[in-house]
C-alpha cells in the first residue's frame, strides 16, 4: 500500500537535487592542467593513486543521503489516528422567552427564574461547548453570541427581565430566524435550537415552520410552567389583564406544543427539577455529560512516520565522516561550568543605586556590600552596628564632616579617647564645627568623671548625652535619604548648619508635612461614586432599544 504524503511539495526538490549531483560529478571529472600534461594511461596511477574504481562511492552515498532526507521531509504515513477535537463542535442556540407571562408564579418563584436556573445548569454541563442565548418578546435580541464563556452568560442572565425588552408581545419566530442566522454564520449551518417558553401563537408556529423548511436545523423545546397557570403580578402590584379586563392566567399547553415540535422533527419536554428533561431532549446523557455528535467530536489525522528515515540517514552521515571524528561526539555532552561576569541587577542599576535601595528597604549590612561611595558605605556600616568598620573607613579622609562622623562611630563603639582625637581633627579642618565641639566636650567630661580610667563606668545620663550627640548629628551620608539625592552625588550634606541640641521630633514633623495623605479627597470620591445608580440591566435595555431602532429604520 502506498503511503500518504503529508507534505508532497517536497517532491519538487528531487529534480533540483539530481541536477546539483550531476553538476558536482562533472565538475570533479573536469579535465585540469595535470590531466592535459600527463598521458591518460598514467592518470589512474599518478593522479588518483590507484583508487579510480572507488571514486564513485562518495557520490552514490551523497545522492542516497539526499534522497532519504527528501523522503523524510515528504512526511510518509501508513497509519490514521483518531484525535479528539480541541473544542466540542456542538453549537447550541437557546431561545429564551422574556415576555410578561414568564413572571407567572405557577413555578416558584416564577417561570423566568426557573428557566434561568435550568439554562445555567445546562451551560455548566456543556463546559467548553459553544452556546448562544437569544432573548425574545415582541422582538428578538442576542444576549450572548456563540461562545463558552459561562461567567458572562450567568451575569447577563441574572439581570434579564421583561421590562428590558423594547417591544411587548411574543414573537418566537423572530428568535428562530436570528438563531438560524447565528448558526449559519458561526457554525456553518451545523447546530441545534433550544426554545425555552410556555406557549406559541398560530402566527409564531407558521413562521417557525416556514423557516425550518428553508434551513436544515433541529428545534428542541423545553416547556416552563403548569397547565393550570397563575396570574402575572406586575411591578405596581396589579395583575396583568386581558383586553376584556379579565385577569390573564397563562397556562402551559404541553400536548399542543409537543405535537407541533415533534411534527417538525424535534423533541419536546416539560422542565423538571433534575436533568432528566435534558436527557430526553438529547442534550445530556444518563451521567449528566453533554451529548456530542460523533462526526464532530473527533478528528482523523495521518500519523507522520517520516522520522524513521532519520536512522539510515544518520548511518550514512557517520560513514561520510573522517576517521576518528565520531569519537569526538561524546565530548559535546560535557558542559563547561557556567560563569557570569555580572549580576542581573548590574544591568539596570549602578552599585551605589542598588545599595541605596537596600538601605531604604532596611538592609544596611547588604547595602554596605554594594556601595562604592565611601561615605555611603560608612553610613550603612554605622546603621548596621559595625561602628569600628565605619570609623576605619573614614580614617583617611581629609574632610571635617568625615572625621566628625568617625568620632560619632568611635563614641558608639565606646572608644572615647579615639573619638576625642577624631573630633579634634575635625575641628582642625573646620574650627566653626560646633557639633564636634559639643560632642568633644561631652566625652571629655565623661572621662574626667570616671574614678579609674582603666575601668570606665558611665552613668545613664552621661551615656544618653553622648548618644544624643551622636544621634542628633547623624553621619554625613544620612542626609541624602532626606533630600532625595543620588548616592553618587558629590554634594555633601552640611550637618554643621544644624543646631546640636535640635530635637529629633522636629524632623519627624517636617517629614509628615512633606507627605500629605489625601484621605479626605479619597473619601469624597468614594462617596460620590456610591451615588451613581448601579443598574446592570440598563445597559441591556439601551442595547436592545438601539438594535430595535436600527431594524425599524429601513421600514420608515
Amino acid at each position: 500500500m502506498l503511503p500518504e504524503l503529508l507534505r508532497p511539495a517536497w517532491l519538487l526538490c528531487l529534480p533540483l537535487l539530481g541536477w546539483a549531483l550531476w553538476r558536482l560529478w562533472h565538475r570533479q571529472r573536469k579535465v585540469g592542467r595535470w590531466q592535459r600534461l600527463i598521458p591518460r594511461a598514467f592518470h589512474g596511477t599518478l593522479l588518483t593513486r590507484g583508487r579510480s574504481r572507488n571514486s564513485r562511492l562518495p557520490w552514490i552515498v551523497l545522492g542516497l543521503g539526499w534522497l532519504i532526507a527528501c523522503l523524510a521531509l515528504l512526511g510518509p504515513s501508513w497509519q490514521r489516528i483518531e484525535q479528539p477535537s480541541l473544542k466540542r463542535a456542538d453549537p447550541l442556540v437557546v431561545l429564551l422567552e422574556t415576555t410578561s407571562s414568564t413572571l407567572a408564579t405557577d413555578v416558584p418563584p416564577n417561570r423566568l427564574v426557573q428557566a434561568r436556573h435550568k439554562l445555567i445548569d445546562l451551560l455548566r454541563s456543556r463546559q467548553d461547548a459553544q452556546t448562544a442565548i437569544i432573548a425574545y418578546a415582541g422582538s428578538a435580541h442576542t444576549l450572548v453570541p456563540l461562545s463558552d464563556d459561562l461567567t458572562t452568560a450567568q451575569h447577563l442572565l441574572d439581570v434579564l427581565h421583561p421590562r428590558l425588552m423594547p417591544e411587548p408581545g411574543q414573537r418566537a419566530d423572530l428568535a428562530v430566524a436570528q438563531g438560524l442566522e447565528l448558526i449559519e454564520q458561526a457554525a456553518q449551518g451545523a447546530g441545534r435550537l433550544l426554545l425555552i417558553g410556555s406557549s406559541l401563537s398560530p402566527q409564531e408556529r407558521e413562521g417557525i415552520e416556514r423557516l425550518l423548511q428553508k434551513h436544515d436545523g433541529e428545534l428542541l423545546m423545553l416547556g416552563i410552567g403548569t397547565p393550570e397557570g397563575a396570574p402575572v403580578e406586575q411591578e405596581d402590584g396589579q395583575f396583568l389583564k386581558n383586553a376584556d379586563g379579565s385577569i390573564l392566567i397563562p397556562g402551559l399547553d404541553s400536548a399542543s406544543l409537543a405535537a407541533f415540535i415533534e411534527g417538525l422533527g424535534g423533541r419536546y419536554q416539560v422542565a423538571r427539577l433534575d436533568d432528566s428533561d435534558f436527557e430526553h431532549l438529547g442534550l445530556l446523557d444518563a451521567h449528566g455529560k453533554p451529548v456530542v455528535r460523533e462526526e464532530s467530536a473527533h478528528l482523523n489525522r495521518w500519523l507522520d512516520q517520516g522520522y524513521w528515515l532519520l536512522l539510515p540517514l544518520l548511518l550514512l552521515a557517520a560513514c561520510a565522516g573522517r576517521r576518528g571524528w565520531l569519537f569526538c561526539l561524546p565530548l559535546l555532552l560535557i558542559e563547561p561550568p557556567t560563569a557570569y561576569a555580572l549580576q542581573w541587577q548590574d544591568l539596570w542599576a549602578r552599585p551605589d543605586q542598588q545599595g541605596q535601595a537596600l538601605l531604604h528597604q532596611g538592609h544596611p549590612a547588604q547595602a554596605a556590600e554594594r556601595f562604592n561611595n565611601r561615605q555611603w558605605r560608612a553610613q550603612a556600616l554605622y546603621l548596621a552596628g559595625d561602628f569600628s568598620a565605619a570609623a576605619e573607613l573614614l580614617a583617611d579622609s581629609d574632610d571635617a564632616i568625615d572625621h566628625y562622623n568617625r568620632g560619632n562611630a568611635l563614641a558608639r563603639a565606646e572608644q572615647f579617647p579615639a573619638a576625642i582625637e577624631a573630633y579634634e581633627q575635625a575641628l582642625e579642618l573646620d574650627p566653626q564645627l560646633q557639633q564636634a565641639q559639643h560632642n568633644k566636650a561631652l566625652l571629655e567630661e565623661l572621662l574626667r568623671s570616671q574614678p579609674e580610667p582603666s575601668e570606665p563606668q558611665t552613668t545613664s545620663a552621661e551615656e544618653e548625652s553622648v548618644d544624643s550627640g551622636a544621634n542628633t548629628e547623624p553621619p554625613r551620608t544620612a542626609a541624602p535619604s532626606n533630600n532625595q539625592e543620588k548616592p553618587d552625588d558629590d554634594s555633601a550634606p552640611a550637618q554643621a548648619t544644624q543646631e546640636p541640641d535640635a530635637s529629633p521630633q522636629a524632623g519627624a514633623e517636617q517629614d509628615s508635612d512633606m507627605q500629605p495623605v489625601p484621605l479626605e479627597q479619597e473619601q469624597a470620591l468614594q462617596q460620590w461614586l456610591r451615588q451613581i445608580p448601579d443598574d446592570p440591566g440598563e445597559l441591556l435595555r439601551r442595547k436592545f432599544l438601539y438594535e430595535q431602532r436600527k431594524r425599524q429604520e429601513p421600514n420608515r
